[in-house]
């Protein structure tokens, strides 16, 4: 009975973390209005996803759309050590008829998708007019006019019906005005004149930095065609084609007169939320910190144009931000910018804690008027510290009051209740440091005691003279202790020449080359673990008939090697 206790416990932990982390589904279309005989992507985006979400029923798109076909992708990013992941479900769709078409909710991952409105019309005549071409361009921006800082989408199409070879349209390059590409561009069949072409679509950010005209310059495209009706075709033979997008025109709005100093937030829409506030079951004391999160997204603009987030002075506690996170990301047709601030906010005091509404006015571009985001103004109720006061009251007037009304008999004998348990937390921290002290002490001592009775290393003999010296390294040289065989060898090298170190120097100092061969084969050995070398190369034969040194001409000898820096020192 109580395994399955602790059983049901830690499936309910680890359902927890799934329960606090719903499934988010948006569905979105990657063009808002098509012409009849065009294809449309719809996309079924999941965030929080880490895979296996079946496809999505798609049985309620038959009535006004073809299904060519399905994609999906997942991705995972990390931004400031927080991991998201999410999966796009990518449906190509072509409508049946012209008029407008509904997208309608659909089931995806246990959720369901808000209902998608597609503008769907006739083929243009002058469009078709002009497709009896291989290759050509058409650019549009979205839309015609806006406001200083307000990001237009400004679209290029290349059209083209054969293969073809080339580098993608660069976009245009306009004073005053920012461009950066909008994901990795579209690939999709349309159909114009009766023809059907391939179409490679790329969307752009346009935000223009000052009010007035401003003209875009056309978009050319350089490219080779393969002609599929040529027999030399197949050995990579190719004619050159070239097309152009006219050149577009846009009108730019100042900020109204009246807007005054504050941000100028020109944006489709703009969200400001504060996460993390306690609950009224839920109310915190004195001391412990509320863990709050503001967080700003605006769809239109970059999160430069956002400005910081902070929480105002609160009366009765201490807010202490934390590092803000900031960054973009755009669903294929709009820039999303985003701010995030963290705040620690540490109540001092018992009582009513007051959040000020926070407000920030913006421009919605959508409905070309101002509006205004709000968090409103929040009470808590703060409880006071665990063993601390009832009331906020100050400690010497409640000390005070106390006296006052206890009889004099019993007032030598009342003590007052500390109002927290520092003192004994303070002690039980001193006490737990004694004992480490004390421990330490004894493991020391313990560890002394053991070094103290562990056996001295046998000291390596030592000679007087030169004969004495060449002997003792006879007598190691015959056995395998590599260890007293440089000793004793060096002993008597020294006992020759004083001023020898080491077996290099030693070795520089020899004239015979066995001898020098026989010190690199003991430091080999000595070192590396070389094994043993027997015969008339062995240490005894080598070395039988002592040092052969090398001769020195008009120098000391005591002066073996150069010496290691060739420069004075001073």
């Amino acid at each position: 009975m109580f395994r399955r206790f602790i059983a049901g416990w830690l499936l309910v932990l680890l359902l927890i973390p799934a329960l606090g982390h719903a499934t988010d589904v948006t569905a979105s279309l990657d063009r808002d209005s098509v012409q009849l005989g065009e294809t449309v992507t719809l996309n079924l985006r999941i965030n929080g996803s880490a895979g296996n979400v079946d496809v999505p029923d798609l049985h309620a798109l038959a009535n006004d759309f073809d299904i060519l076909g399905t994609s999906q992708n997942s991705s995972l990013s990390v931004v400031n050590g927080a991991a998201t992941s999410s999966m796009t479900f990518g449906i190509a769709l072509r409508p049946k008829h012209v008029g407008d078409l509904q997208i309608p909710a659909l089931s995806v991952a246990g959720s369901q998708t808000a209902p998608l409105q597609l503008q769907v019309s006739a083929p243009d005549p002058a469009t078709a007019a002009t497709t009896h071409k291989d290759v050509f361009m058409e650019a549009q921006v979205e839309p015609a006019h806006g406001y200083v800082g307000q990001q237009l989408s400004y679209i290029v199409r290349l059209y083209y019906a054969n293969r073809i070879n080339g580098d993608a349209p660069a976009p245009p390059q306009v004073d005053n005005v920012e461009i950066s590409q909008l994901g990795n561009g579209l690939n999709y069949d349309a159909e114009r004149g009766g023809r059907t072409y391939h179409v490679l679509e790329q969307r752009y950010a346009l935000i223009p930095q000052r009010a007035g005209h401003i003209d875009i310059p056309a978009v050319d495209f350089q490219g080779a065609a393969i002609d599929p009706n040529d027999p030399n075709s197949f050995f990579g033979a190719s004619i050159p084609v070239s097309a152009s997008a006219p050149a577009q025109a846009i009108e730019v709005q100042a900020a109204p007169a009246d807007w005054g100093k504050i941000a100028w937030l020109p944006a489709r829409q703009l969200n400001l939320s504060l996460d993390g506030l306690p609950t009224a079951q839920d109310s915190p004391r004195v001391g412990q910190p509320l863990n709050l999160t503001m967080n700003l997204q605006a769809t239109g603009l970059s999160y430069e144009a956002l400005p910081a987030l902070s929480l105002p002075p609160l009366d009765g506690a201490t807010v202490y931000p934390d590092k803000p996170a900031s960054g973009n990301h755009n669903d294929g047709q709009w820039i999303i910018g985003w701010r995030q601030q963290a705040f620690a906010v540490v109540p001092e005091r018992a009582g009513t804690l007051t959040i000020p509404a926070t407000t920030l006015k913006w421009w919605n571009v959508l409905t070309d008027r101002m509006e205004v985001a709000q968090i409103p103004a929040r009470s808590i109720t703060i409880l006071p510290a665990i063993g601390g006061a009832a009331t906020p009251a100050s400690p010497l007037a409640t000390a005070a009051s106390t006296a006052a009304n206890v009889p004099a008999s019993t007032a030598r004998v009342t003590t007052v209740a500390p109002a927290t348990p520092w003192r004994w937390i303070a002690l039980a921290s001193i006490g737990l440091w004694l004992l480490s002290v004390l421990a330490w002490w004894l493991w020391r001592r313990r560890r002394a005691a053991s070094v103290s009775i562990a056996p001295m290393p046998t000291p390596m003999p030592t000679h007087t003279s030169a004969r004495e010296c060449q002997q003792a390294f006879i007598a190691a040289a015959c056995g395998s202790d590599t260890s007293l065989q440089v000793h004793n060898l060096l002993a008597w090298a020294r006992a020759e020449r004083p001023a020898i170190q080491h077996l290099g120097e030693l070795a520089a100092a020899l004239g015979d080359e066995s001898q020098r061969a026989a010190i690199a084969t003991l430091q080999q050995r000595h070192y590396a673990g070389a094994p043993v070398v027997k015969g008339k190369e062995s240490l005894v034969e080598v070395f039988k008939r002592g040092f052969m040194w090398r001769a020195i001409d008009g120098t000391d000898d005591d002066a073996v090697l150069p010496p290691l820096y060739p420069f004075k020192l001073h």
